[in-house]
């Protein structure tokens, strides 16, 4: 089946929309890999209807599969965190945006028959066909890889599908690691799926999170697969703490996309009376930013919250915002991601409260700062990167 194409009605996958995500004309909610996956789940479909899926972006996986399969309506809302049952397509997806989008484009279409639940047994546990959209990382893949090995049936298939140019064979040994059986797939549309069967049954503990002691900082930087830069200290924010000790004294501050949690626990550490809130919209980043809170003494300083774009935080709340922001939206690069941040910075920081900003130099980001949040100075240029600091003027 081809699953780009509907009989009498306007194709599934071009009606789903990437909101609350950023949506432009350039940008789409589903790729060629999301329709070689379902091409290639049709001759796996179990029976039993156990089928589980894996970052998905927007609910082209979850979506299409639930109407294949004429899943039972789930006893709560759509994609509501009730117990799995048979024909309840289970899906992870590390993001929150990406969690909405699924429940606002079922909502549209009139589907239902998935649950959202987090990447571990529940999501796994009795699954016989496991479908995935290959993550960019090797460690991202190997989190997941080694969950569908540890909790799913022994007869298990895993169809792990990406566009070629973003795919290596790093992959495939990462996947060889977890399966006996590793089968590429012909390429599609410039994309491929790797067949996984036989899953090799981890008896050790789980591999992540990695923790590691960071010498540089004094802290200790805890991560799951799918944050960016592991436990290492990425060369955007490690530019950013140089400015550590200009940075305002601020009763609330927040590490805006916080990832591992650096700049909270350093912030927190260097300001003893504030409260810090780190936030990401990753659940791997909550959960790493979570376990280096508490690797660090600093629980009780940080709260950590997985929420988009800091929405469920009150308007003029913090009097200081640190900020490494995206320049890529999935496999894209797009100044939407950080143009997003800067407004909610705007609606969340206090009037003269700082948002303090590193950013690659070659992005047009200043304008844009000085615009949505107030008067923007720049604190200092290396090689790469540009921070600034722009005072909020206040929401009108």
């Amino acid at each position: 089946m081809n699953h780009t194409t509907e009989s009498g009605a306007v194709p599934l996958l071009n009606r789903l929309r990437r909101f609350p995500d950023v949506e432009a004309a350039n940008l789409q909610a589903w790729d060629a890999t999301d329709s070689l996956l379902l091409d290639a789940a049709d001759g796996f479909l179990p029976e039993d209807g156990n089928v589980t899926v894996i970052g998905d972006r927007y609910g082209a996986l979850t979506l299409s599969l639930a109407r294949t399969r004429s899943a039972a309506r789930p006893l709560g809302a759509p994609g509501s965190a009730e117990a799995a049952t048979p024909g309840l397509v289970r899906v992870h997806q590390d993001l929150v945006t990406g969690e909405k989008a699924l429940r606002n484009n079922a909502a549209s279409l009139g589907i239902d028959g998935f649950v959202q639940l987090p990447l571990g047994p529940s999501l796994l546990s009795g699954a016989r066909l496991v479908v995935m959209q290959l993550p960019r990382t090797l460690a991202e893949l190997e989190e997941a890889a080694d969950a569908v090995a540890r909790y799913a049936e022994p007869d298990v298939v895993l169809l792990a599908g990406g566009r070629i140019k973003h795919m290596s064979l790093g992959m495939n040994n990462v996947l060889a690691r977890c399966f006996e059986d590793v089968e590429p797939q012909l390429a599609r549309q410039k994309s491929r799926v790797l067949v996984a069967r036989t899953p090799k049954v981890p008896s050790g503990p789980l591999p992540y999170p990695i923790v590691d002691e960071n010498a540089e900082l004094g802290i200790t930087v805890c991560a799951h697969g799918a944050v960016f830069s592991g436990t290492k200290l990425d060369i955007g924010t490690r530019f950013l703490l140089t400015f550590l000790p200009k940075m305002a004294s601020a009763s609330h501050a927040v590490d805006l996309g916080c990832g591992t949690g650096i700049l909270a626990a350093m912030y927190a550490r260097s300001h003893p009376d504030a409260q810090v809130t780190a936030t990401d919209r990753s659940a791997a980043a909550v959960a790493s930013a979570t376990c280096t809170a508490q690797a660090n003494g600093l629980s009780g300083r940080i709260k950590i919250l997985q929420d988009d774009a800091m929405e469920s935080l009150p308007e003029a709340s913090a009097g200081l915002i640190l900020l490494n922001p995206p320049f890529h939206l999935g496999a894209s690069v797009h100044a939407g991601a950080g143009i997003k941040l800067f407004e909610a910075a705007a609606r969340v920081l206090e009037p003269g409260g700082e948002l303090w900003t590193v950013f690659n130099s070659h992005l047009p980001y200043l304008p844009a700062l000085e615009r949505l949040v107030g008067r923007t100075m720049v604190q200092g240029r290396n090689t790469k990167f540009t921070v600034a600091r722009s005072i909020s003027r206040g929401r009108n």
